[in-house]
Formats: structure tokens, C-alpha cells, sequence
């Protein structure tokens, strides 16, 4: 049995390398959901394999090979075929477009604006009114443009999520040493009384407030 495993870990290993030869050599920042897929499913394609003395070691190199197959086959249609791409591969979407959060592309791609806020961070960037453009890319990386700003002081200033999604975050306030009233009468003071038509605001002591409302 040992004899059997062993041929079976040598021969999924040197196909698993041609494997890596044909589907071409990418940067980890590069890999889609796609590509995760298909690699998470190898694995375990082999894994199960080999441990199954049912299993023969040619089975394991035809699932190797034929699940290669099918991802070089797709692959090759979404290179022909444009159209495929944001199908299969996903595309790129402005979550912050031109100076603006874009909220339906937050929601269409499940995304919360502390997670939002997490990966400007990443980036260099902790405030969102920092940002020109903001792009989610199809491995889930995010790539900014911030804005031009002749004030070199209004950059890498921390700034508070306040309100998320129509709600006030008390949490965040009492972090600050703020509580609701303060808060309240600052958005009021600001032309916004009703909290619930604000999408996002986050707030710093030196630039004070950066508010987007649903509309």
C-alpha cells in the first residue's frame, strides 16, 4: 500500500508540474476566483486519489489531465471570446467613482464600508474623500487613484466611521469620546437631520466631516 501511495504522490507531482508549465506562471494578487477554484479542486482531486487504494495511479494523472483540459479550454475562450471574461473571470467595479462611493457596485459585490475602508488602508489611504477612484479587481485586490490635492495636509489623516448604512456607530463614539447627541446636532449643523438618508460619514478632527447620502 505504501508502495502504491508513494507512485501515485511522485506521479500527481510531476503532472501537477507540467500542469503549473502550461497554465503559465501568475503573481498571486493575479489569481481569480477562477483560478482559485481550479486549484483548490485539484488538490483535493489528488489528495482523495491517492489515499484510495481504488484509486489507480492512472485515474489520478486522467483527472489531472482532463481537469487541466477543461481550464486551458476555458481559458482559451475567454482570450477569444471578450465576452466571456466578466462572465467566467469577473471584471473590475468602481466602488468609489470620480470622488463618490458607487453603492449599488458596494452592494452587487457584498461589500461593507469597513471592509472598504480596510483596503484603502492597505493603500495608504485612511480617508475615503482621499479618493478619485477606487477599483475592486476581479482576484479582490483594490487599486486607487487618489485625488490631486495642492494641501499636502488633507492626506493620511485617520478618520472614524460614524455612520454605516443609515446607522450611527456608538462604538466608534465612544472610542472618540463623542456620544449620539454630539453627533446628531454636527449632522444637523451640516444640513443632514434625518440619519437614515446617510449611506456613509466619516469624520476627523482636522477635516471635520465627509458625508454621502442614498441619493
Amino acid at each position: 500500500m505504501i508502495t502504491a501511495i508513494s507512485i501515485k504522490i511522485i506521479a500527481g507531482f510531476i503532472a501537477l508540474m507540467v500542469v503549473i508549465r502550461f497554465i503559465g506562471k501568475k503573481e498571486l494578487t493575479e489569481v481569480t476566483p477562477f483560478d482559485f477554484i481550479f486549484i483548490v479542486i485539484l488538490g483535493g482531486t489528488l489528495e482523495e486519489g491517492v489515499y484510495d487504494e481504488k484509486v489507480k495511479v492512472w485515474d489520478v494523472l486522467y483527472t489531472i489531465g482532463l481537469w487541466t483540459a477543461l481550464y486551458l479550454l476555458t481559458d482559451f475562450l475567454v482570450r477569444k471570446f471578450e465576452r466571456l471574461r466578466p462572465i467566467i473571470k469577473g471584471e473590475p467595479a468602481f466602488l468609489v467613482n470620480n470622488g463618490r462611493l458607487d453603492i449599488k457596485e458596494l452592494e452587487k459585490n457584498k461589500m461593507e464600508s469597513e471592509q472598504l475602508r480596510s483596503l484603502l488602508r492597505m493603500q495608504g489611504v485612511f480617508s475615503v474623500s482621499e479618493v478619485k477612484y477606487a477599483l475592486l479587481e476581479p482576484g479582490g485586490q483594490i487599486s486607487v487613484l487618489k485625488k490631486d490635492s495642492p494641501d499636502e495636509n488633507t492626506g493620511g489623516v485617520l478618520t472614524h466611521l460614524l455612520i454605516d448604512e443609515g446607522q450611527i456607530e456608538e462604538r466608534i463614539l465612544a472610542q472618540i469620546g463623542k456620544d449620539k447627541e454630539w453627533i446628531i446636532q454636527r449632522l444637523k449643523e451640516e444640513g443632514h437631520g434625518d440619519i437614515k438618508k446617510i449611506y456613509y460619514a466619516e469624520w476627523s478632527e482636522e477635516n471635520g466631516f465627509y458625508i454621502q447620502t442614498y441619493e
